[in-house]
């Protein structure tokens, strides 16, 4: 085993979800990031979105972490590579700190990362105070760093909270600022790239941090969050079962949602990338096999529909028995028609059959695992939208440690070497059967 790596390190989060968490994270990397030094920024869960905006702020690619979804090894192996490299690790958590199995808390615990809470302080003066007294002690043993107040009023506001804590917990108040808020819809944040004044939002956020006792501390001060990182045994090489094969991964506004991890996952096993946009080329690029991800084609219905040289393009690689893995946004786009919530009917690409329908409430939540013959891979659900199709599920996933049943879990269609589903695969889980993914069914290619 590698020795031990001492950095800096900090989890940021918050009683519930919407307190601001993700824009104190980017405000404290965005910070440290224009002075020149070097942040890692983590999200911990499945999120796509939020690392957009952390990848912006500290300007480094952001990865997943999750004790289930990514395991204990894989968050391990991170956090040490990047101590190795970084001035500060900021993890940002996921809803509230104690939400969800595993949680931001378990992570935290875990590897003694300091918890930094941070407390939408609208409308309260010393709930503030029990808030953050309840955050640390819920728990025994919970490493931490101090509270930071959000959403401020005004300096008297700011003075009453402080008030409220110890003088040791005390790390500052950002008063209410539009300026810095970071714009939403329905799955979440808006990609970072498609908003054009991103960076001085994150720019603003920072300044706003930086009258901070928080935004305030130097590399010196920091060192009171040092954390010693250890590395895992090393794992065995993956096999380059992709070697020689070109993947080709739609992305585009309407398909956004890729962890980072996946592509180096598909690197590792040999694979050359190509990327494309289905909203505006007209072909798929010469590859052996097709990753269409997850994002929003719900928004995009009508570009999607009028390019039918795409469309066209995409069932030649079809009918010549060429590998497809859709995941969730992808997958709607592959059946006839999508149904958006003013109840418009848009032709898709008619490679499955049947209808995608948007709904206001959520379908489908939580983390999920597929098993297939090369091993199981894991990942997460998170959608909108229905599905109502003639076709039969080859296989279903499963929540954590369950088995596949016919009534729960999310539908693998297969069409061909065709494979769709709202299932949202981690890569790194199971390389054997990513590769399985992108390899056509042997029934296909009979």
């Amino acid at each position: 085993m590698q020795q031990a790596v001492r950095c800096p390190a900090i989890l940021i989060a918050a009683p519930a979800s919407g307190q601001g968490k993700t824009t104190i994270a980017c405000a404290l990397a965005r910070l440290h990031a224009r002075q020149g030094r070097r942040v890692r920024v983590f999200k911990c869960g499945p999120d796509f979105l939020d690392p957009c905006w952390h990848a912006l702020a500290s300007g480094a690619p952001v990865y997943q972490m999750d004790l289930w979804m990514t395991g204990e090894a894989d968050c391990s192996a991170r956090l040490h590579a990047a101590a190795q490299e970084a001035d500060l690790i900021i993890v940002e958590g996921v809803m509230g700190l104690f939400d969800g199995e595993p949680s931001a808390a378990d992570l935290a615990q875990r590897f003694g990362l300091p918890v930094l809470a941070v407390v939408d302080a609208s409308g309260m003066v010393a709930t503030f105070g029990a808030l953050a007294f309840g955050l640390q002690h819920y728990r025994t043993g919970m490493p931490w760093a101090g509270v930071l107040a959000n959403r401020v009023a005004n300096a008297r506001h700011a003075g009453m909270l402080q008030a409220s804590v110890v003088p040791e917990q005390w790390l500052g108040a950002v008063l209410r600022n539009a300026a810095m808020a970071l714009p939403k819809r329905h799955l979440g944040l808006t990609v970072a790239a498609e908003v054009t004044d991103a960076m001085e939002r994150l720019d603003a956020a920072a300044d706003a941090l930086a009258t901070t006792p928080l935004g305030q501390m130097t590399l010196d001060d920091l060192q009171r969050w040092a954390v010693d990182f250890t590395a895992p045994e090393a794992a065995a090489p993956a096999v380059p079962a992709l070697q020689g094969k070109t993947i080709a991964i739609a992305h585009d506004a309407a398909f956004c949602f890729i962890y980072a991890a996946n592509l180096d996952t598909l690197r590792t096993l040999g694979a050359e990338l190509v990327f494309f946009s289905p909203l505006a080329d007209a072909a798929v690029p010469a590859c052996d096999a097709l990753w269409i991800p997850g994002g929003y084609p719900e928004l995009h219905a009508q570009t999607i529909a009028a390019n039918t040289a795409l469309r066209d393009s995409l069932a030649a690689h079809v009918a010549a028995g060429k590998p497809v893995w859709a995941e969730c946004g992808g997958m709607m786009a592959l059946f006839d028609t999508l149904v958006t919530l003013d109840g418009q009917r848009h032709a898709q690409w008619g490679v499955l059959r049947g209808e995608v329908s948007m709904q206001k409430l959520l379908a489908g939540l939580g983390p999920q695992q597929l098993a297939m013959a090369g091993g199981t891979l894991r990942g997460h659900t998170f959608h909108y939208s229905t599905t109502a199709t003639p076709l039969q599920p080859v296989s279903r996933t499963s929540r954590p440690n369950t088995a596949p049943a016919p009534d729960a879990g999310e539908a693998v269609w297969q069409h061909g070497a065709v494979r769709a589903s709202y299932f949202h695969a981690w890569f790194p889980s199971c390389p054997e059967a990513v590769a399985e993914l992108f390899t056509a069914p042997a029934e296909a290619a009979a």
